[in-house]
């Protein structure tokens, strides 16, 4: 049975979505996955939602994490938090999402191809260059 008692003799078909992305390793703590959810950055099932709401497997959860943004699906819940390995199994990533994050991956690539940082600070004649240039613009 996927039922849990809890203290107060009810049953929970689920596990607070807060608890699930820690437990998942989606966020290193729980208050920051809860200030993600309070922020907007994570919607259940296309929806913004409480950090106190049930996660339930099948769900669809959509989360930022860094400068990317994730599609997973639900396939497990757990109340404690997991190595790696075994939190992988508790998801599924989308082909779509794998496929977006791998562009932005080469897009943040090829950007700092074509502006790449100097190796050292510009000394005062290279500055006062630089600020001739900016204000001629």
């Amino acid at each position: 049975m996927t039922l849990e008692q809890k203290g107060n003799g009810q049953a929970s078909a689920g596990i607070r979505l807060d608890k699930w992305l820690w437990g998942c390793r989606f966020y290193k703590t729980r208050a920051l996955a809860k200030e993600m959810i309070e922020g907007g950055k994570v919607h259940y099932n296309g929806q913004r939602c409480k950090a106190s709401r049930l996660v339930e497997p099948g769900a669809t959860i959509k989360l930022a994490q860094g400068t990317d943004d994730k599609i997973v699906i639900v396939l497990g819940l757990t109340e404690k938090r997991l190595s790696a390995p075994l939190a992988q199994q508790l998801y599924q990533e989308t082909a779509q999402s794998i496929e977006q994050r791998a562009v932005r991956a080469e897009l943040r690539k090829t950007n700092s191809l074509f502006a790449p940082h100097p190796d050292t600070k510009p000394d005062k004649k290279e500055r006062r260059q630089l600020l001739l240039l900016k204000s001629q613009q």
